[in-house]
């Protein structure tokens, strides 16, 4: 492949990214807004819900290179969980906004939670963001289910039907 036609195709990532972040954004909204609307009934489905905004957050900082700063499955409140989903969506645009094209291709090293060493490229990370906070969300809205709670209807095209993901 020739690295222009390479660097275009990079080009067309970074809005991709962009874009699958504002459905993340707008998924976790909705559940959320499931969560507080139920006081937190769910235990279960607010603990999972923490821990996809950790794991947001965790990814955030591998990314830059900078301490965790959250447990990988914290206890947050809803208040919490609120202040989380306000806050992360800004920071990771910011991140998206000032990735280059080349950045996709670049290799990070971390940690795990267990201590195990690990390096896996940035355009990786970012789709394991996204589908690691789906997969998560599809527990949530099993868990409200099988608590007798409609759950929060978080489709990829449902937030593109709604004109939210463009």
């Amino acid at each position: 492949m020739r690295l222009r036609h390479k660097y275009v195709i990079y080009l067309g990532m970074l809005e991709y990214f962009a874009r699958l972040f504002t459905y993340d954004e707008w998924a976790n909204g909705e559940v959320l807004a499931k969560l507080s609307a139920n006081g937190g009934q769910s235990p279960r489905s607010l603990k999972l819900f923490g821990h996809i905004l950790a794991a947001q957050r965790l990814w955030l900082e591998r990314l830059q290179q900078r301490p965790q700063t959250l447990p990988v499955w914290p206890d947050l409140t809803v208040q919490q969980c609120e202040a989380q989903a306000e806050e992360l969506p800004r920071l990771w645009k910011d991140y998206l906004r000032r990735l280059t094209a080349s950045d996709l291709d670049r290799t990070v090293a971390y940690a795990n939670s267990k201590g195990e060493h690990y390096s896996s490229r940035v355009e990786d990370i970012l789709t394991h963001v996204v589908m690691h906070s789906a997969y998560h969300r599809g527990q949530i809205a099993a868990d409200m289910r099988a608590a007798g709670i409609t759950p929060a209807y978080t489709d990829f095209i449902q937030g593109v039907r709604q004109g939210t993901v463009r």
